[in-house]
Parts: C-alpha cells; sequence; structure tokens
C-alpha cells in the first residue's frame, strides 16, 4: 500500500526529469504500479482510512512522485457535474490544446509539496489526449475546465514540470490572458 511515506518531495531529481515512456503492451509490474497509485488516490480520500494512514488527499498521483520515472498517471476525481474519473494511464500526450486558458481560483496543490504556494497557475482551458489504459487499450480523451486542470497538473509531472514553475513569479495572482476562472 502506498502511503505519504512512498511520495518524494520538492527537491527530489525524478520530479526534474522527463521520465521514460513505457513499453506497450503493460508489464505485469506496471500495471500492478497504476493499481497501487489509483488504490492510494481512492483511500487519500476516505475519512477514515486517511486518517488511519495519516494520508493527504489527492486526485492524481504520477510516478516520478514516487520515484520512478516512467510515464504513468493514476487519477480519481469527480467534476462539477458529477461525472467520475477514475483511471491509470501509461505514456499520456496532449495531442490537441484550447488557446483559451483556465486556472483554478483556489490555485494548485501536489503531494509532493508540503508548502502553501499561493497563485494562479494558468492551463489550457480544453485539452485532447491520447494515452493506454491499464487494460491495454488506446485512449483518446477530451477534456476542459477542471478534469484538464488535473490531467495537465499530472502530465507535467511526466516532463520535470511542477505546479509551481508555471506560476508568474513576479505578480502570482496576475489574471492569465484569455483565461476563466475555474472554481
Amino acid at each position: 500500500m502506498i502511503t505519504m511515506k512512498d511520495i518524494v518531495r520538492e527537491g527530489h531529481p525524478s520530479l526534474t526529469k522527463k521520465a521514460a515512456e513505457v513499453e506497450v503492451p503493460l508489464s505485469a509490474d506496471d500495471k500492478q504500479l497504476l493499481e497501487d497509485m489509483l488504490q492510494f488516490l481512492k483511500n487519500s480520500q476516505d475519512d477514515e482510512i486517511a486518517e488511519t494512514y495519516n494520508l493527504r488527499a489527492g486526485v492524481g498521483l504520477a510516478a516520478p512522485q514516487l520515484g520512478i520515472e516512467k510515464q504513468l498517471i493514476a487519477l480519481h476525481f469527480e467534476d462539477s457535474k458529477g461525472k467520475k474519473y477514475s483511471m491509470g494511464l501509461a505514456n499520456p500526450k496532449i495531442i490537441s490544446h484550447s488557446v483559451e486558458q483556465a486556472y483554478l481560483q483556489s490555485g494548485e496543490g501536489c503531494l509532493s509539496v508540503d508548502r502553501t504556494v499561493e497563485g494562479y497557475v494558468p492551463r489550457h482551458a480544453r485539452i485532447t489526449l491520447t494515452a493506454t489504459d491499464m487494460n491495454d487499450n488506446p485512449v483518446k480523451l477530451r477534456l476542459k475546465e477542471y478534469p484538464a486542470v488535473v490531467f495537465q497538473h499530472e502530465i507535467d509531472h511526466l516532463h520535470g514540470i511542477m505546479f509551481f514553475d508555471r506560476i508568474n513569479q513576479d505578480n502570482p495572482f496576475a489574471i492569465p490572458d484569455n483565461s476563466i476562472e475555474i472554481s
């Protein structure tokens, strides 16, 4: 079972490197890792389990956050319309995105960052991505607003980019041009 002690923190080298693509079909080890990552997210959102194991709630996790430099991400959340996203993906790639930007009004956080980082993180308001799911099926997702932000945050981890790298250092609360606020 993955716990907070397994998650590397900012400054760890795997958080600043481009992760390697994984072979498809996925190896048994990669499938198991995705299942474990997804289970961590589910556990982190269960108040009783989270309290028992001292887990911080998360909606996404990337393999580099475990010190594993592979292009694997897991996501578990619900959007504002009640649509559930619960999956593990290999080799996700954003193949198109909107010119329009979006940012979370409350800012972003990260399981690998133990401090509050103030500021707006500009993201694409809409993205289309391709990936391989945990059953080796090709996946194509069109996402907008909050789901698009969550997926971009995790995909950034695969490229060694932390969310705070995207914040305007001179004016953290500068509203990105051509953007919508997501509350």
